[in-house]
């Protein structure tokens, strides 16, 4: 085949630093939101749908052929980081935290995934931010450390 082609999902879930409550204010958020899909796309990862709530963020993905998980979660929060402390006053201390989780999906549940995506502030109603890691965790089979989980 002359041609390299490849379409991957992934779920990528990151959280604010130590969980702050930073995205509180709903029209900064859908803007953070909106920025974070530029993000993808820009590294060629097309955005199928990014959300969240005040201390965490959902993308659904495509994942380029040419860019490593890592590196593709390494830019979105070193570009979107840069543009939170140009918002100035308390963005000015905001960070990530370290770590990250990503999820292969498949093309079959992808819709699945964008209702879980755009359902989050009802979600995180019924259960907390650890408690979905570590279903999420569960649900595809990747052992994890508490002791490194939270930063």
């Amino acid at each position: 085949m002359p041609q390299s082609l490849a379409r991957v999902l992934i779920h990528t879930v990151f959280s604010t630093k130590d969980r702050e409550p930073v995205f509180q204010d709903a029209s900064f958020r859908a803007e953070m939101h909106a920025y974070l899909g530029g993000c993808a796309n820009e590294l060629d990862c097309l955005p199928i749908q990014i959300g969240g709530v005040s201390d965490h963020v959902h993308l659904l993905t495509t994942l380029s052929r040419t860019l490593a998980i890592g590196e593709f979660v390494k830019e979105i929060k070193r570009v979107s980081t840069n543009w939170i402390h140009k918002r100035g006053g308390l963005y000015r201390q905001f960070h990530w935290q370290a770590g990250y989780g990503c999820f292969s999906v498949s093309e079959s549940k992808a819709d699945a995934v964008v209702r879980y995506i755009t359902s989050q502030d009802e979600h995180h109603r019924k259960i907390t931010f650890q408690d979905e890691c570590r279903e999420s965790l569960r649900r595809h089979g990747q052992a994890w450390d508490e002791t490194y989980a939270w930063d």
